[in-house]
């Protein structure tokens, strides 16, 4: 079964990481401190992957993910996986409201290419053949967005000194960028893989004027900027499977429970809902962070719109009430049926993870299924 025939009967959905079980998180610790084998590693994340699949199932998803289980971030362990890409220590983490990340980055050190080996893939094919068998379950690919990876790119003085000797400007990156996703994309294709959401959160420090003070002494264009993350997602949706469903997480930040950026997503409307070649828009709208539902107007009528109303950043559960008042309020912009209702992000961007137990986790997915049921039906 196709993710096109689960779609049409769901109205309830995912974002896709969840919390590392601490045996997963000491196996890491331990892989790194050279106390186990990277096959040692792999069996206890394979385990773990098991166990968490058959959770997701028990509290009645059947969109289906890996939890990210094998990653350290949503996004770098990707990038790092294509040829032309190493793995650095920057000089500075990311910077989050109160925090601060560990300090890592992938820099260019030649020709950007997809890589046959890459790591994603084969953590898709194990997915897969834990769920192939059961034809009312989708497994799903997450992973970071182009755009993302060419912001990646240009984070930080030594990253842009070592891209531009290999891309003296953008116009061969795009292009390169966009090949290695396609790869990528059809590679997971072949392993038997009809949906892939990309994150990216490159729209949400768009719209915020805050973080460009910081990063740009308020010296940015908008309107470039749009330009540019837009035609280097869509330069990697072209001549795809029309099988192959591909969707985008618009974030503002999800580390330890914190954020990073704020604003609505007005600003964008024109270029990421209007223009954006992709299926599906998983939004949040958890705070008052998102801005309201006005700007959901300029989505096409044959695109739909995954509301991120319920926080994956704290453990207090929504009122159910609450939830269906704000799916309506909604439908001023959207028709109902081309709303989905989901968590505002996953629960572990990083393997950090949010501030929530386990069990809390799962009361926060079993009451998206709840609510979209009372709703939909």
């Amino acid at each position: 079964m196709t993710s096109t025939v689960v779609e049409e009967k769901l109205h309830y959905d995912i974002v896709g990481s969840f919390l590392r079980p601490e045996k997963l998180k000491q196996a890491r610790k331990d892989y790194t401190a050279e106390k186990i084998t990277k096959e040692q590693l792999r069996n206890i994340e394979d385990t773990a992957i098991r166990d968490l699949v058959a959770k997701e199932k028990e509290n009645g998803l059947r969109i289906v993910t890996d939890g990210e289980f094998r990653r350290s971030w949503w996004h770098l362990d990707t990038f790092w996986g294509f040829s032309g890409i190493e793995h650095v220590t920057s000089k500075q983490g990311y910077s989050f409201h109160d925090e601060e990340t560990r300090a890592e980055s992938a820099r260019v050190i030649g020709k950007i290419k997809f890589s046959a080996d890459h790591p994603d893939v084969a953590a898709y094919k194990f997915l897969h053949d834990l769920t192939a068998n059961d034809e009312d379950i989708t497994a799903r690919q997450s992973i970071p967005a182009p755009a993302q990876f060419y912001a990646e790119l240009v984070r930080g003085e030594e990253n842009v000194a070592a891209l531009r000797e290999v891309y003296p400007d953008d116009t061969e990156l795009i292009v390169d960028i966009g090949n290695a996703y396609r790869g990528l994309y059809l590679a997971l294709y072949d392993a038997g893989c009809r949906d892939i959401k990309i994150d990216d959160c490159t729209w949400g420090m768009v719209v915020d004027n805050k973080f460009w003070a910081t990063m740009a002494n308020g010296e940015f264009d908008r309107e470039t900027l749009q330009k540019l993350y837009l035609a280097v997602n869509n330069a990697s949706l072209v001549d795809l499977p029309e099988d192959l469903r591909i969707s985008t997480h618009v974030c503002r930040g999800n580390y330890h429970s914190t954020w990073a950026t704020s604003g609505g997503y007005a600003p964008v409307a024109d270029y990421l809902f209007a223009k954006e070649k992709v299926q599906a828009f998983y939004l949040e709208f958890d705070d008052n962070r998102s801005g309201d539902f006005a700007p959901l107007a300029a989505v096409p009528d044959n695109k739909k719109i995954v509301l991120g109303l319920v926080t994956s950043k704290k453990p207090e559960l929504e009122e159910t009430q609450s939830l269906i008042a704000r799916v309506k309020e909604a439908t001023q912009y959207v028709p109902l049926e081309n709303l989905e209702l989901s968590t505002q992000c996953g629960f572990a961007s990083t393997e950090e993870g949010n501030k929530l137990t386990e069990e809390q986790q799962w009361a926060k997915i079993r009451l998206v299924v709840e609510t979209a049921k009372k709703i939909w039906g």
